[in-house]
C-alpha cells in the first residue's frame, strides 16, 4: 500500500473540487465530505440521505473503532448537502452506485474517482486517506491545535495526529532544506 498525503496546496484543494463538480456532483459531494468532516471513507460511504438531511450535527459509530462521534456539519459543507440531496429519496445511499439501485460506491471506486482526480493535477500520492488528511493538515494550519485534531481523528497521541497529517514531514523538509555549512565570514 503506498503513503498518502494530504493535499497541502489550498488552490489545488480547490481545483480538485472544481473539476469534481463538473465532473461528476456525487464525486464533488464525497470529496467536499471528506475533506469537511475529516472522516474515514468507511464511515463516508455508509451515510444516506436521511442521515444528512436538514442536520446541524451527525452521529456515526465508526466503523474502525466502534466508537460513537458526534461532528457538525460545516456551514459551507451545509449548502453543498443540500444541493445534492434535493429531490433524492431518504433511504437512497449518499454515494450511491450507479450499477446497483441502493448501494453505495466500493471503497475502491472511490479510490479510483480521487485517484483520477489526482492524475489530473499531478498529485500522485492520493488515495481515500488523502481526504482525511487534507482536513487535518488544513485544520492544523488555520488553528494550530494539533491536541484537538488529535481528538477529532481519534488518534491515541499528538505524535501520531502530527505525522499523519504530513506536519512532521514538513518541519523535517524545511529543517533539511535550511541546513547551512557555508562559512559566514565575519566583516571586519
Amino acid at each position: 500500500m503506498n503513503t498518502v498525503e494530504p493535499i497541502r496546496d489550498m488552490d489545488l484543494v480547490l481545483d480538485v473540487a472544481d473539476y469534481l463538480k463538473v465532473k461528476n456532483e456525487r464525486d464533488y459531494l464525497l470529496f467536499m465530505f471528506g475533506i469537511y468532516t475529516g472522516l474515514r471513507i468507511s464511515d463516508i460511504l455508509k451515510f444516506r440521505v436521511r442521515d444528512v438531511k436538514d442536520k446541524d450535527a451527525i452521529y456515526i459509530r465508526e466503523k474502525k473503532t466502534g466508537k460513537e462521534k458526534r461532528f457538525p456539519v460545516n456551514e459551507e459543507l451545509k449548502p453543498i448537502i443540500a444541493n445534492y440531496i434535493r429531490g433524492k429519496r431518504d433511504y437512497e445511499f449518499l454515494f450511491k452506485s450507479p450499477n446497483f439501485p441502493n448501494k453505495a460506491i466500493s471503497r475502491q471506486q472511490a479510490y479510483n474517482i480521487l485517484s483520477e482526480a489526482g492524475k489530473t493535477f499531478g498529485i500522485s500520492a492520493i488515495g481515500t486517506h488523502t481526504l482525511r488528511k487534507t482536513f487535518g493538515y488544513h485544520m492544523y494550519q488555520q488553528t494550530h491545535d494539533a491536541v484537538t485534531i488529535k481528538e477529532i481523528l481519534n488518534h491515541s497521541d499528538i505524535s501520531v495526529t502530527l505525522r499523519y497529517i504530513g506536519i512532521n514531514q514538513d518541519n523535517k523538509d524545511k529543517a533539511i532544506k535550511g541546513l547551512t555549512f557555508a562559512k559566514k565570514r565575519s566583516q571586519r
